[in-house]
């Protein structure tokens, strides 16, 4: 190995910035420079740079017996607003000086355990799980995690874990209001999988709506559906394709109604004429359709942000807090 190859030391580093040594070591442990820093602490940012240095972070780990990485067990990535929370997680985590190790394991109980495994064996610093399933607390008790910061996303399963996530509850009793504000009292929701309380929450809101005003809701006027836009076909053809069809639909999700509006092209149905329809997420694409679907907006971004900033909390030991963060209903053409 050659003297330009060699990484440099902080001594060499220090040296050069005219600092001691125990000063560049500080400087150079923080994730960026900050605004409102000396001269000397942003002379030997530059030094460093010039020298190419670069933190060993497992040495450093080794010493506070923290790795500055979060683990991330998100379900579902595929899907655009999965990825939006998870965009939110990251750039929190990186602005914070964290890295983010990240497993996107099926949306299974099994698979989900085998994750946790895998990103508990990283050393993370804390855990962040999107995927549980109702109830949540068997399963969070079966991962044996001890002290480790764990903190539920989106998906709170009626656990004891701190949360964070939209308020569905809420978002599912705006979708309510909005159509019996409208006029419509022959209504359907389609609920989504059982097992996810972002769907099971919604649903309520909306019945709870619904019971406000004496509105009924038959039980089959309830159906279960997966949150793609199959699912939302299947459950569509299940409420249209019969002479007894609701006049307006909530689904759960802005894919469930995509399907749903193509089963109603299907069956010839005009959208608000024949049938109304509100979605939930806001999804870009919702807007530009041939006809804008009416949703209910989740600040999934923030809901990342926010999750990742909670997470913190409880690896530097402040007290958990649940979170659930405001939505709102965007009114469009298809109610």
């Amino acid at each position: 190995m050659t003297e330009a190859d060699r990484a440099p030391t902080l001594k060499e580093i220090a040296e050069r910035a005219g600092v001691h040594v125990s000063t560049a070591s500080r400087v150079l442990r923080q994730p960026e420079p900050v605004v409102g820093w000396s001269e000397s602490a942003q002379r030997v940012r530059r030094v460093a740079d010039e020298l190419g240095y670069q933190r060993n972070v497992w040495a450093a780990s080794l010493r506070t017996r923290k790795t500055t990485t979060l683990g991330v067990v998100m379900t579902r990535l595929t899907d655009g607003v999965v990825a939006t929370t998870y965009q939110g997680i990251e750039e929190a985590a990186t602005k914070a000086g964290y890295s983010v190790l990240l497993s996107s394991p099926p949306d299974d109980l099994e698979a989900q355990q085998r994750a946790v495994e895998l990103l508990v064996g990283r050393q993370v610093d804390g855990l962040m799980i999107s995927g549980l399933h109702t109830p949540g607390d068997p399963f969070v008790e079966s991962l044996k995690l001890g002290r480790l910061p764990l903190l539920a996303v989106t998906r709170h399963a009626g656990s004891r874990l701190p949360f964070v996530g939209g308020d569905d509850r809420h978002g599912g009793y705006l979708a309510a209001r909005h159509l019996l504000d409208r006029g419509h009292t022959d209504l359907a929701v389609i609920a989504g999988p059982s097992h996810a309380t972002t769907a099971s929450d919604r649903t309520a809101g909306f019945r709870a709506a619904l019971q406000a005003s004496s509105v009924p809701l038959p039980p089959g006027r309830i159906v279960a559906s997966g949150f793609e836009v199959d699912g939302g076909i299947a459950a569509g053809r299940r409420l249209l394709d019969t002479p007894d069809r609701p006049r307006a639909i909530f689904a759960v999700s802005d894919t469930i109604a995509i399907g749903v509006m193509g089963v109603a092209r299907d069956l010839g149905l005009r959208i608000p004429d024949d049938l109304a329809l509100i979605g939930y997420n806001d999804i870009p694409v919702v807007a530009q359709l041939p006809v804008p679907l009416t949703t209910v907006r989740s600040p999934a971004h923030e809901i990342g942000a926010t999750a990742t900033r909670r997470l913190l909390d409880l690896v530097a030991d402040r007290e958990p807090e649940t979170i659930r963060l405001p939505v709102e209903l965007i009114a469009r053409a298809t109610t």
